[in-house]
């Protein structure tokens, strides 16, 4: 049985007492083992991390960035082999992992630049010859906790910028698709970065509050569940740590009676049922305005719907693969009983989904509800698979209030050829990220992502100026160089008059 060990200096130093199983999801057997790591194994990489911090931060910026550059051209070099592990691993197909792989690239190719945006402000004469100026400095040490939907992007997001700055940083990637992560380790060790300042451990719950209770890491950075990330927000910001922890989602679409249909099912389809809708920017709700718009969307989609081909995660015509575990699977499917049992239309069944030659892989097949209402948990709560439910709102100002009423605040997006129209939701509704005829609103990388609510716990966005914000803190200087003695101005607060 394949071992996926921790990325640490000095490797782990034993066999682990725990293993946890690393499933193919496309034939449902254990493929890989991956150890649970400690908090003594924890201790020894922060310690390691500390000690390379020193050099790394004391590395000018644009050496740093070299390093990146080369990271970079790296991960373009093995973006076949990389996908199809993460494929392997996740249940996602082949094209899908390298699209998780190209968005956290573009991630590490705006931190190129970091030598730019580490440039700090100058205020010459701010006073009688006093000059101010303020310079962004690394935290230390960092840590990563990120979700098994994308092992790839969501680490290059939060180590990217995190290491640019002069930080060393500690990841803990999903158990359930770990191989990716350390392969990125290594690329970046090849890359030329020196050893310590990127390590990655495996564990569950118990890493996961070593992590946040240790005194040696200054910031921690969270993707997963809302109610898990605010239990990480709440113990890391206890611990005296910066947090950022980015929870769940319910996106909306919004459909209005001017789209142009044919284009909105096609993005629509793609959004919810892509990669099994594994994803926190999924499009879960449609939400047309007016019965006859919610009559044709209907139609438009179960016939889409009939035509969509799930596969095995290395099927290159298949459009979505499995969920990542039996356990998600049962989930799934014990949602989709839930919303019947609320008296949602299941127009569309997929449970009880098989592949001929896979019987045992985790499919679900896609599920579509109508006349879903807000009171219904199936509603309310963040299912995670390929399962789209139908809103049905009367008017244009009850498809607004719909997603800002949500508990969660994540994406949401609007159809429409109506500018007027497209304004007033984008200024009024009370979500994060807003996409205007963009099913997935996620922001570029020169940009930031966020959202509101329960959608996330922090001051600070994820990459983009953000993220170097995130993970700097400002050192402000006020110096003057006297041309005589301080005499009795010594003993009062200096002005700037």
């Amino acid at each position: 049985m394949r071992l996926i060990d921790h990325f640490v200096v000095g490797g782990s130093g034993g066999s682990a007492a725990r293993l946890g199983d690393v499933f193919n999801p496309s034939t449902g057997q254990v493929q890989a083992q991956v150890p649970l790591g400690d908090k003594a194994l924890l201790d020894r990489a922060v310690a390691t991390a500390q000690a390379a911090q020193v050099k790394w931060a004391a590395t000018n910026p644009q050496r740093r960035a070299r390093v990146l550059f080369k990271f970079k051209e790296l991960i373009e070099q093995n973006m076949q082999s990389l996908a199809e592990l993460l494929a392997s691993e996740h249940g996602k197909v082949v094209d899908d992992a390298k699209g998780d792989i190209q968005r956290g690239l573009e991630v590490v190719e705006f931190c190129c630049a970091i030598p730019h945006m580490l440039k700090g402000e100058y205020t010459q004469g701010a006073g009688p010859g006093i000059d101010v100026y303020s310079l962004r400095a690394p935290l230390g040490v960092g840590a990563g906790i990120t979700p098994f939907n994308f092992p790839a992007m969501i680490p290059m997001w939060m180590f990217a910028p995190a290491v640019a700055v002069g930080n060393t940083f500690i990841l803990k990637p999903s158990e359930r698709d770990p191989s990716v992560p350390n392969r990125l380790a290594e690329l970046f060790l090849e890359a030329g970065a020196p050893e310590g300042v990127l390590q990655v451990v495996h564990g569950d719950k118990e890493m996961v509050d070593a992590i946040l209770d240790h005194p040696g890491i200054a910031a921690v950075s969270f993707v997963g569940s809302s109610d898990i990330a605010h239990y990480v927000y709440s113990r890391g910001v206890a611990a005296g740590k910066r947090v950022q922890a980015m929870g769940g989602a319910k996106n909306h679409a919004i459909v209005m009676p001017d789209a142009d249909m044919d284009q909105t099912v096609n993005e629509i389809m793609g959004a919810a049922y892509g990669s099994a809708g594994e994803r926190c920017m999924a499009l879960p709700v449609a939400v047309p305005v007016g019965d006859e718009t919610a009559d044709i969307l209907r139609e438009k989609l179960v016939a889409a719907i009939d035509k969509l081909k799930v596969g095995v995660s290395h099927d290159p015509e298949a459009q979505y693969g499995p969920v990542v575990t039996a356990l998600h699977k049962q989930r799934v499917e014990d949602w989709i009983q839930t919303g019947v049992d609320e008296g949602a239309e299941l127009v569309v069944d997929g449970r009880g989904f098989s592949l001929q030659g896979y019987e045992d892989g985790f499919f679900v097949g896609p599920s579509l509800f109508d006349h879903v209402h807000t009171e219904m948990r199936a509603y309310k709560e963040e299912i995670f698979g390929p399962v789209l439910q139908i809103v049905r709102a009367k008017t244009f100002e009850e498809a607004v209030e719909l997603p800002s009423r949500h508990q969660y605040g994540n994406g949401v997006a609007i159809f429409t050829r109506n500018g007027h129209a497209a304004r007033e939701f984008v200024q009024r509704v009370q979500v994060g990220m807003v996409g205007v005829n963009v099913p997935i609103p996620v922001p570029v990388a020169y940009h930031s992502f966020g959202g509101w609510k329960r959608s996330a716990f922090s001051d600070h966005n994820q990459y983009g100026m953000e993220g170097v914000r995130f993970w700097t803190k400002v050192k402000t200087v006020t110096q003057r160089w006297p041309d005589g003695g301080a005499g009795d101005s010594a003993f009062i607060i200096p002005t700037m008059g």
